[in-house]
């Protein structure tokens, strides 16, 4: 009896020694592959966290890109203002044409079409007899003058009435006025000349000097030449000449009927009773 609970007490004691320690080295073993296995799902979350970004970020890139070419191409291109021509830029690149008494036929038909009813634009109308011959820009004023006016001697004499003149000069500005009466030294003979234009001189003072005395020939601009028609201090009664200096031209190339304010002042002179003297073949108007 005691043999055998020794015997069998000591099989079971031995027995029982060996799943002991393997019982000890499994959940050793069990754990370090526990932790092999978060450091690995942990590394394998890192990386796919880090691809994600990448992704991301390579996404971003690929988007970005396209949009802002996109924007390029969807934005409308600038288109280069053309500067407009001007009178200068146009006749700069052409060569000058004399005036002819139909160019101040179309202005007259042009300025009036809408501001007088059809019997008055007939009244407006000129016939080739009441212009002189035009200048074909190969004349000097003076020339030009001797070719229009071959008795002109004889007609400054018979001239003897205050406020009025024979011969009127039109012209766009004040120095072109002291220039055109240099150029009138080899026509003018004995006549008396007066300059009409506003700059540094008043209107009466002028008034005055058509009264004192007798004034053959007048050159000036076409407003103060208006003011003065206005108010009777100079009378066209003793015209028998109206010369506009058509084909000069200024600095910006400019006609006398280029400018605005100089047409309108010439347009109303004309209107305020030349060219109904005109048209009754007192008057002859010529283009110089």
């Amino acid at each position: 009896m005691g043999d055998d609970l020794g015997d069998e007490w000591w099989t079971h004691e031995s027995n029982s020694d060996v799943p002991e320690e393997e019982e000890a080295t499994e959940p050793e073993v069990k754990s370090t592959t526990n932790i092999t296995k978060k450091g690995a799902k942990r590394k394998s979350g890192s990386e796919k966290t880090v691809k994600a970004k990448k992704k991301k970020s390579n996404e971003q890139k690929e988007v970005v890109v396209p949009q802002a070419e996109a924007d390029k191409s969807a934005a409308p291109k600038r288109k280069r203002k053309r500067k407009k021509k001007t009178i200068t830029d146009v006749l700069a690149s052409s060569e000058p044409k004399p005036g002819c008494p139909s160019d101040l036929q179309m202005l007259l038909a042009s300025h009036f079409s809408d501001k007088r009813s059809v019997i008055e634009q007939e009244e407006l109308k000129l016939a080739d007899s009441c212009f002189l011959t035009s200048n074909d820009l190969t004349h000097s004023l003076s020339s030009y003058l001797k070719l229009v006016c071959p008795k002109w001697s004889k007609i400054q004499k018979l001239h003897t009435e205050k406020s009025s003149v024979v011969l009127l000069v039109v012209c766009s500005s004040a120095l072109r006025t002291i220039q055109l009466i240099k150029l009138l030294t080899a026509f003018r003979g004995e006549a008396k000349v007066l300059k009409l234009f506003a700059k540094h001189i008043k209107v009466e003072e002028q008034v005055k000097l058509l009264q004192r005395s007798v004034t053959h020939v007048a050159v000036g601009t076409p407003g103060r030449i208006s003011a003065l028609v206005e108010r009777e201090g100079l009378s066209l009664s003793a015209l028998r000449y109206l010369v506009l200096d058509w084909n000069w031209r200024d600095q910006k190339l400019r006609r006398l009927v280029d400018i605005p304010e100089v047409k309108l002042d010439l347009l109303k002179l004309l209107d305020s009773g030349v060219i109904r003297h005109c048209r009754e073949d007192k008057v002859k108007i010529g283009l110089f």
